[in-house]
């Protein structure tokens, strides 16, 4: 198992989980994971709840569209991959109805946001991060190449 996919007060939907499920794949394959024994945690869930656990967790009050919640530190991922126990690389929360406004406030598909939202929250898992100009460089190489060989294009 590479990913667990979660519905939290939304419907099920085995398009949405079929395709994280590609996508978290392609993820691993283009990080060298498929040896080791991660699993990824997906949530899907409204933008209530994630307010709310943007709130508890972050201290802020407001709708975001993704949560990363990574279960090591940068440094710590090798040693992890190497033990070969199976562990959870960590959560990663979405609000779909964020997905979706914000596909068509930047005019491209729903599945290309909701990509971007799943290889975004992988990266974050994975110790990268956007504050510093160098780091954001280095996490959206990475993100777009996943994204590329997926197929799913800025339209």
């Amino acid at each position: 198992m590479v990913s667990e996919i979660n519905f939290l007060d939304i419907e099920e939907n085995s398009g949405y989980k079929n395709f994280i499920e590609q996508i978290i794949e392609k993820c691993f394959e283009e990080e060298d994971l498929n040896c080791s024994s991660l699993y990824v945690n997906v949530i899907l869930t409204t933008p209530a709840h994630i307010k709310e656990i943007n709130k508890k967790y972050r201290n802020i009050d407001k709708e975001t569209d993704v949560l990363s919640f990574p279960m090591f530190e940068k440094s710590e991922i090798n040693q992890v991959i190497e033990s070969k126990n199976q562990d959870i690389l960590g959560d990663i929360v979405i609000s779909i109805e964020q997905v979706k406004k914000q596909a068509e406030e930047y005019e491209h598909s729903f599945n290309r946001e909701l990509a971007y939202m799943v290889v975004h929250g992988f990266y974050h898992l994975m110790g990268y991060d956007h504050i510093e100009e160098e780091d954001k460089k280095i996490m959206r190489s990475k993100e777009e190449n996943i994204l590329s060989k997926i197929g799913v294009e800025r339209v």
